[in-house]
């Protein structure tokens, strides 16, 4: 999607059209109406009791809750290990101790950003805090141990605050995802959203955002004097509110919490000044830039002479970046594959049970460099699938979303067997691709492993993506899978790619899990 296209002429008016400029009471009145039941209403609660209000408080609790169980599981653990219990006045002093330096934890973990991004970042989840959790309590063992050799108030053995660092930094992930559960089911997580421009950027964010509700943006409309032909996949819920001038009144008047500008053809000093305007108005504003396809998550943000420049990183990734993936790859594969063995063979049987054919499928897909290995996974599908494949080709969803046949995916596909649709849909057809990873055909993360006939449709910066092993998950599993067309598709893989790092492997797969047990990153 070719940033130039929103420069172009808008179309007139009609029925095509998003919306008319001007926006009629029913309109208006109708957005406020849907917002009733989301936000508790205007005034000073609603607008301090929200997403930011929510989770900070509940993520502290959480954090408060995981280190007491850690440090609890630890001294039970300790005893478990035939070590000489402690006295009560020194059991009493250890937890003493450990009460006093907890609001200290909370402080520090407040300094290091760990309850303030879920209120900016849409997308932000435990995956992200892993890093920082790890991090925090490391650090926090340690301080603990030094406060209590300093004080004299506790002596803790070395192997107790050992088990205490590892059961905290358990303890805590899972209470912290825990409590983002508890946070996304209240009506205060949900922030409401307007877009600034309703071009074709504009639209395919509101596409996205709608794709996703676990984001928990309530997307109210766009904010637009000149918006384009609405795209058909687009909700018919979503109007035009207002044009740009009214922004203030708009976002006061909706408790709008997140206003996005995206490529409004409004001239750049206006755009300046509508931005300026909703500042004190307390909301988040998130901008998209002109070469967002450039732009990732590595791209860094520096001066020149009071000027704000986006740096991207060379495209370059170096031997020992590439050594230290594989040997990643190798050992999580073979741990995968000694662990999964029983769940393995149980999924064998059944396939064979159930229906004729064998156990596994091999397809031939491309991968790194170009070169063309046999992907494994267990059949899903009867054996007559890929005869039956031209007598099914108008089901296509991707070619019926937008009349693009490079990628067949049929929803519900009728040619899936029993025991296969329970496997697609929580991906255990996947798990055989373990052996793919530790043969060095794929890795664990990595690109989409296309077949050849997709291949072929890849061309120019687009064979990037050819530079790492494609993986068993990655940007395109974590973001739609299925529903994703192939230009976006080919786009994260790019990115993927350009902007590699271990914690961004550790992140995808920690946000890969959840859909896997929820069968929301199962295929069709």
């Amino acid at each position: 999607m070719a940033v130039r296209d929103e420069t172009t002429e808008v179309e007139a008016a009609g029925a095509g059209d998003l919306a008319e400029s001007s926006v009629g009471d029913r309109q208006l009145t109708g957005s406020v109406g849907a917002l009733a039941h989301i936000s508790p209403g205007k005034g000073a609660s609603s607008v301090t009791r929200r997403r930011g209000w929510l989770v900070r408080r509940s993520l502290m609790w959480s954090d408060a809750a995981g280190l007491t169980l850690a440090f609890v599981c630890a001294e039970a653990a300790f005893r478990g290990t035939g070590n000489p219990s402690l006295s009560r006045f020194d059991l009493a002093s250890e937890f003493a101790l450990f009460f006093l330096l907890l609001p200290l934890w909370i402080v520090v973990a407040q300094l290091h950003g760990l309850y303030d991004r879920d209120e900016s970042r849409a997308n932000h989840s435990t995956a992200d805090d892993v890093a920082g959790v790890f991090g925090l309590v490391t650090v926090g063992a340690w301080f603990l141990l030094l406060a209590a050799w300093l004080t004299h108030l506790a002596s803790p053995a070395y192997t107790k605050v050992v088990m205490f660092w590892a059961f905290a930094v358990v303890s805590v992930t899972l209470a912290r995802v825990a409590a983002r559960s508890y946070c996304r089911r209240q009506p205060a997580y949900a922030q409401n959203a307007v877009i600034v421009g309703a071009g074709e950027i504009g639209q395919f964010i509101a596409r996205r955002i709608e794709q996703h509700p676990e984001y928990g943006i309530n997307l109210l409309g766009f904010v637009d004097d000149r918006p384009k032909q609405r795209h058909p996949d687009l909700s018919d819920e979503l109007t035009i509110l207002g044009p740009a001038a009214e922004l203030h009144g708009i976002v006061s008047e909706l408790d709008v919490e997140r206003v996005i500008i995206a490529f409004s053809e409004d001239p750049f000093g206006r755009l300046l000044e509508l931005v300026r305007s909703i500042r004190d108005l307390e909301v988040q504003v998130d901008i998209v830039p002109r070469f967002f396809d450039l732009v990732s998550p590595s791209s860094e943000i520096h001066l020149l002479e009071g000027v704000s420049l986006i740096g991207l990183p060379p495209l370059h990734l170096s031997r020992s970046s590439r050594r230290f993936k594989r040997l990643t790859d190798v050992v999580f594969s073979a741990v995968a594959l000694l662990v999964l063995a029983p769940l393995l063979a149980l999924i064998a049987i059944a396939i064979k049970l159930d229906s004729p054919g064998r156990v596994l499928f091999r397809q031939r897909r491309i991968g790194a460099g170009g070169r063309a290995f046999a992907i494994i996974k267990f059949r899903t599908m009867t054996t007559d699938a890929e005869d039956r494949k031209r007598e099914l080709a108008h089901l296509n969803k991707h070619a019926n979303d937008g009349h693009d046949t490079r990628m067949f995916k049929i929803p519900g596909d009728p040619r899936a067997t029993r025991v296969g649709r329970v496997l697609r849909r929580y991906s255990l057809d996947e798990l055989p691709q373990f052996v793919n990873v530790l043969r060095g055909d794929m890795s664990l993360v990595g690109p989409r492993p296309l077949i050849p006939d997709e291949d072929r449709q890849v061309a120019d910066w687009g064979r990037k993506r050819l530079d790492l092993r494609p993986g068993m998950t990655g940007l395109w599993q974590v973001l739609g899978r299925s529903d994703i067309p192939f230009e976006e598709m080919v786009k994260l893989d790019y990115q993927y790619v350009t902007t590699w790092s271990l914690g961004n492997d550790l992140r995808l797969l920690l946000r890969t899990i959840p859909l896997v047990f929820t069968g929301r990153g199962g295929s069709y």
